[in-house]
Parts: C-alpha cells; sequence; structure tokens
C-alpha cells in the first residue's frame, strides 16, 4: 500500500464518526463528578442482620449482593441510552471487626480481602442471559443434592441472580415511568435473555460488571471486548439496524459510563482500578481476531479520551501498520495507551508454563499487565515483588567482605534473589479467599461443578514480580567494570561511598552514573538484566505448589514497588534502602516496569527495546511492560504516527514481551503541579494504569516528573 493510501486509511479508519454533541454533555457531567449528587441512598447494615439471622459466610456474601441492588435507587438521566448509576457511596461490612479477625486469623488475604485482578468470561453469561446462568445451577442443584455445600453454593447464586434481576426490572419500571420506553424495552430483555444487539449487549455488560464492583470486589477486567461483542455489531450491520457511526456512539458511551462510579473504586491511587479491556490479537483456533469492532473501540477511546476503560492490545510482527497507526492516536493524544502485548512472545510462554494452547490463545491482562484467562483464571497475580537493587546491595557486600570475586558477587545474588522470593511466597500458603456467589456466576464451571470461584479454576498460579531491574543490572555492570574490571574504584571506596550516600564522593557518583554501562543503551549491562530475570524464574520454578494446585510465575512489572522500594511504603518509616552502585542516592527513585534508570542516558527507543529484548521472556511469563516516555515534540509532524507504528512494529519484531508508550510535556507536567485547577483533564500513565494527574499523590506526580525529564 502507498503512503498516500495508507494515510487516507488511517484517517478513515481514526476519524470521529458520530455527531458528539450528546455525548459531550454526558462527558462532561462525568469527568466533573456531577453524579455525585445521587449518592445519597444509606448503607445497608449487613453485620446486624447476617448476625441476627446467623448466616454462613457463603450466605453473608450472597446477602450483600442482594441488599446491594436492592437498596440502589434507579437513575436515568434524560441524554442517557445506557443506564446504572451508583447511589451507595461504598459497600458494607458482613462481620464485624472482631469476627473478622477471628475468622481470619493465622491466614493470608490478598490486598484488601475480596477476590480481585482476573477477568469472568463475560461472552459466557451474554451467550446464556442470567435465567440460563440459574437454570444452570438449579440443574446442578439436582445432581449434587446430597452435597450440602454445592446446595448452598448454587442457592446463593440463585439469590444473587434474582436480585439482579430485581434491580434491572425496577431500572426498567422507572424508565416506563419517564417515558423512556427504549430503555425500559432493553431492560425487559437483559440481563434475563440473550441480547440481540449490540445495544443490549452493552447495557446488559454494564450492569453486570457494576454489581461485581457492588459485591465487594474491585479490579474487575473487560477481558476481550471486541471478540465477545463483536458477533453482536456484525448482526446489526448485516440486518440494517446500525452503522458504524452508531455503533461507536454505542460504544463511546459505554466508555463514559464507566467513569460514572470509578472514584468510589479502591486503589493504590485514584484510576487505579483494573477496568482494563483487551483488543485484537488471534482466537482461540490460532485465526485474526482483529474486527471492524477493534477499530470502533480505539476510535471511541479516541474521542472520549478518559481513564477508563484503560485500552490493551494485542499484537504480532505481522500486525498491519494502519491498526497500529490507529492506536498511536491515542498515543499521541497522551492517554498512556494502549498498551501493547506480543502473541509471538506471550502465547509460547504461557503455554510453556502449562496453559493449555486455546486459552493461551485467548488471553487477556488483569489489571494492569498479568496475562490471565478470562472465566478460567483465579490466579492471583501480584503476590508480591523482589527487589533486585537490595539483592545486589546485600550481594556486593557480603560479597566484597568475603573478598570474592564478580562471581562470588552473582552467586550471591542468585541466593539473594531466592530468599526474597521465598519470603514473598510464604505467607500466600495461607491464601484465604471469600466466597464470590455471584463473581461465580460469570466464571466457567462454577455453577456446573457447583464449586464457589474461591475454591479455584482450571489455573490457580500465583506472581511475582521483579522490581527495578535496570537499577539491579547497573549496579551490577559498574561494579563489574570499576571495581574487578580496571580497578578505577576500590572495593572498599564503593562502600564507603555508598555509607555516605555519596556525601564527599561525588566524583564516584559520577563515574558511576554516567560513565558505567546502562540498561537501555545495549551494551554490557543487558547480561545482568538477563541474569536477574533469570534469577528470579529459577527462585519461582524452585518454590512448591502454591497450595492451591498452582505454581509460582515470574513477571516484570513494579507497580507502586518503584516508590515503595525506594521511599518505603507509605506508614513504614525509613527507607529499605539507601544509595546503590548505579550512582543513585538514597531516596531517589527507582525506575518503573522494564524501564532505563531514571539516570540511564540511551541514545534512543531502539535501544531501549534491544536491551529488554534480551530478557528470556518463556522463563518470565506474567507479564510486565517496556515503559517509554516520547517527547510529545515527537508528534508534530506529519508522519509521526507511522515512525510510531513502526516502532511498536519493531518492538514486537524484537521478541519484547510488553510494551507501554507514554507522550509527556515535562513543562505542563511542571505547571500542573504548581496550578492544578488549570489542569485536572491532564492524563498520564502511573505504572500500568492511567489516571488524571493533578489527583495522584505528590511522590507519583514526582516520579512522573523524573520519568519527563530522560525522554527519548
Amino acid at each position: 500500500m502507498s503512503e498516500s493510501a495508507n494515510s487516507a486509511c488511517e484517517t478513515a479508519r481514526a476519524e470521529v464518526m458520530f455527531d458528539t454533541r450528546r455525548l459531550d454533555a454526558m462527558k462532561k457531567r462525568a469527568r466533573g463528578r456531577e453524579q455525585k449528587r445521587y449518592r445519597t441512598t444509606p448503607i445497608p447494615d449487613l453485620v446486624s442482620e447476617c448476625d441476627g439471622e446467623g448466616l454462613s459466610w457463603p450466605r453473608r456474601a450472597a446477602r450483600l449482593v442482594c441488599r446491594m441492588c436492592e437498596s440502589e435507587r434507579p437513575v436515568i438521566e434524560p441524554e442517557e441510552r445506557i443506564v446504572f448509576t451508583r447511589t451507595i457511596t461504598s459497600v458494607p461490612p458482613v462481620y464485624t471487626a472482631e469476627a473478622w479477625a477471628e475468622r481470619t486469623a493465622g491466614r493470608t488475604l490478598h490486598e484488601l480481602g475480596p477476590i480481585s485482578n482476573i477477568c469472568a468470561d463475560w461472552g459466557l453469561v451474554l451467550n446464556q442471559g442470567l435465567l440460563g446462568r440459574r437454570q444452570a445451577a438449579a440443574e446442578a442443584q439436582q445432581r449434587m443434592s446430597a452435597d450440602e455445600d454445592a446446595v448452598e453454593f448454587l442457592a446463593c447464586a440463585e439469590e444473587t441472580i434474582d436480585a439482579v434481576l430485581a434491580l434491572a426490572a425496577r431500572y426498567e419500571a422507572e424508565a416506563r415511568r419517564l417515558g423512556r420506553e427504549d430503555i425500559a424495552d432493553r431492560l425487559a430483555r437483559v440481563p434475563a435473555y440473550p441480547p440481540r444487539t449490540l445495544h443490549e449487549a452493552l447495557q446488559m455488560l454494564r450492569l453486570l460488571h457494576a454489581v461485581v464492583w457492588m459485591g465487594g470486589h474491585y479490579h474487575v477486567g473487560l477481558g476481550r471486548f471486541d471478540q465477545y461483542m463483536w458477533p453482536y455489531l456484525q448482526a446489526d450491520l448485516a440486518s440494517g439496524r446500525l452503522d458504524m457511526a452508531g455503533a461507536e456512539e454505542l460504544v463511546a458511551e459505554f466508555f463514559i459510563s464507566l467513569n460514572k462510579d470509578s472514584d468510589l473504586y479502591p486503589g493504590v491511587q485514584q484510576g487505579d482500578n483494573g477496568q482494563s479491556l483487551m483488543l485484537g490479537g488471534v482466537r482461540p483456533d490460532g485465526s485474526s481476531g482483529i474486527n471492524e469492532l477493534t477499530y470502533v473501540v480505539l476510535r471511541a477511546a479516541l474521542y472520549t479520551a478518559l481513564i477508563d476503560p484503560k485500552i490493551n492490545l494485542r499484537i504480532s510482527r505481522d500486525t498491519d501498520l494502519d491498526l497500529l497507526r490507529v492506536a498511536s492516536q491515542l498515543t499521541r493524544q497522551g492517554l498512556g495507551f494502549p498498551q501493547y502485548s506480543n502473541d509471538d512472545v506471550v502465547i509460547p510462554a504461557l503455554v510453556a508454563h502449562g496453559y493449555h494452547l486455546e486459552d493461551a490463545r485467548n488471553y487477556t491482562v488483569a489489571a494492569c499487565w498479568e496475562f490471565i484467562i478470562p472465566g478460567e483464571g483465579m490466579e492471583v497475580v501480584n503476590i508480591g515483588a523482589v527487589s533486585f537493587p537490595l539483592a545486589v546491595d546485600r550481594a556486593i557486600r557480603a560479597g566484597f567482605a568475603a573478598g570474592e570475586g564478580m562471581d562470588g558477587v552473582l552467586e550471591r545474588v542468585r541466593r539473594e534473589v531466592q530468599m526474597q522470593a521465598a519470603a514473598v511466597a510464604e505467607p500466600y500458603r495461607r491464601l484465604l479467599l471469600p466466597p464470590a456467589p455471584y463473581y461465580s456466576i460469570v466464571m466457567n464451571g462454577c455453577l456446573e461443578r457447583g464449586r464457589d470461584l474461591s475454591g479455584g479454576l482450571r489455573y490457580n498460579n500465583f506472581g511475582i514480580h521483579g522490581a527495578a531491574a535496570a537499577n539491579g543490572a547497573d549496579a551490577l555492570a559498574a561494579t563489574e567494570q570499576f571495581v574487578f574490571g580496571d580497578g578505577s574504584i576500590r572495593a572498599e571506596q564503593l562502600l564507603q561511598a555508598l555509607d555516605a550516600n555519596f556525601e564527599g564522593f561525588e566524583p564516584v557518583r559520577m563515574q558511576l552514573s554516567n560513565v558505567a554501562p546502562k540498561v537501555g543503551q545495549n551494551g554490557a549491562a543487558n547480561k545482568y538484566l538477563r541474569f536477574l530475570y533469570q534469577c528470579l524464574a529459577e527462585a519461582c520454578a524452585a518454590l512448591d505448589g502454591n497450595g492451591r494446585g498452582g505454581h509460582f510465575r515470574a513477571g516484570s512489572g513494579s507497580a507502586m514497588y518503584y516508590v515503595w522500594l525506594a521511599r518505603g511504603k507509605p506508614g513504614d518509616g525509613e527507607f529499605p534502602i539507601g544509595a546503590t552502585a548505579e550512582g543513585r542516592r538514597a531516596g531517589e527513585f527507582f525506575s518503573a516496569n522494564l524501564a532505563p534508570a531514571l539516570n540511564a542516558r540511551v541514545p534512543g527507543p531502539i535501544s531501549v527495546l534491544q536491551s529488554f529484548a534480551t530478557i528470556d521472556y518463556n522463563q518470565v511469563c506474567n507479564g510486565g511492560p517496556i515503559t517509554v516516555e516520547l517527547s510529545d515534540t515527537v508528534f508534530r509532524d506529519t508522519e509521526s504516527l507511522t515512525k510510531c507504528a513502526m516502532l511498536v512494529r519493531a518492538f514486537a519484531q524484537l521478541g519484547c514481551q510488553q510494551l507501554q508508550l507514554n507522550t509527556i510535556n515535562a513543562d505542563r507536567l511542571m505547571e500542573a503541579k504548581a496550578h492544578p485547577e488549570m489542569h485536572r483533564n491532564l492524563i498520564v500513565r502511573v505504572w500500568g494504569w492511567s489516571g488524571y494527574f493533578c489527583e495522584l499523590a505528590p511522590e507519583y506526580q514526582d516520579h512522573v516528573i523524573a520519568r519527563s525529564l530522560y525522554l527519548v
């Protein structure tokens, strides 16, 4: 295809196709949090009720969903065509604090406790409708009538289904009262029965997805949206019920609806809510899954320009530049997504870790980047992280004290990583997952087997990440070159400089920081990057099973650890590690995910990709992206989208696993920190998610600004 033809195709694929006036007003209200005026419904008192009836834990979990649905007050705004707005501000407990402490004593709870960070099989429930899922529960009850636990679970699941149907009926009644027969007719159909149109499917998903949050779960993924929604759009187009402009408008409204309640969702920071959506990639049979809805979603996200949903795009070395150009429009806009995953690397790695090929081909991501299988995984993908800088620092100090050479230091690094991984894993052998009767409905096999989601699914693996790998690798490369190589820095001199936080040792710091090899330069530090992740993969493989029929997967994401490992987790006091041998002072940030250290000068993005391509991703399959910061000046010429698309293609062709590109203007960031009232819509990529810069805590703002100073 000629460049002019490419440009024409790019324009046709990327420009907004519908009249935006109706949604402009809705988007403005959602961003202004005007929906808060509806949050007047009292929070149900579940503890007294459940204690009074002496309910079991599964029945309390079901009662929570029921009371939350019953308490919601229907809200239908005049312009809305996809409805549901939360009117309850929080999810109440089902036990007193004392009873909860007693029930969970001696066990490990993941994060806040409830099941999170997984992905339902939304296509399953769309295909069957809630009445179909209720029928599956009833049939299972008949088969398992002698199994008390199964009968109780299935009764709980049926109770939650009835509650959601009743909520939909109240919305239907309110729509008829308002004369909104269009909305009422859709709610008379869904979620009880399978949807017939894209509009019905989106309305059904909006309601079912929201109720998962109302049950106390969080980081609720949306999975392979363009796969399970495509049949409805395809049928609409074939029948003439809908054109592409209408489809784009519906999807954009659905996206706006996901932002209406997101301020209620828990996370480390505002916006860290896990509303991730996957596009593209291959189908379970290996054929291409890219379709017209893939492009509709990208255009809708470009128009809405909101932080939700977080867009992910599966690609390969052969993905058309046409699609990558359209995706690059989002990058140019500064949304921090799409995040790219490379099918050529991810699928074989999942198969190597025991996933069936058809399931591996159907992967999506969890809240940030970890690879999971929709409806088939009860995986806890981020139980903690190994601090590579800490492992390297301890190994250097102990190795120097023992008079060992570089090989001795590396062996100590290996043991340190192994000890850290074991320490992260040990508490999770006592993991306790609360019952989740409603969430179980949208998972494969739970109703059919009479088994709650908390009991596990086909895949039950845990993920351990290796954080700040570039800093650790750079420290090893500097030690090799200057201490064991040319001898320009003595071992005791390096230790003195580290202990003094480089005060009085500025020439040493400058040598470590500016002269030593760095990850991202595609040079001598690469071998240590690969070495560190090999150590982590071996440490995970050496751990016995996780007690839930799964194993431990090594990953390369840092999440919030790039701040916590450098400055301490909030409330923990002093920094966990001081100055480090790559020239970093105590308290200075580590790099996020797979990114060069913040003090590293790199030739350009290709050298960064080449460095991270050296990792053996067949061993490190839990996910974690290469993170590249681009100056917004990159996009000031007409060929910029093609250049960005070719960079993404190079990422895939080099054999890397995951990539996120962030477009940043350093001056604007610093101005936004000084004058937040003028930049409330400024979006940045934080780690595996995008958020509004002015809503972030100062330490995360500072890290984004620090990253912006080393743009490529």
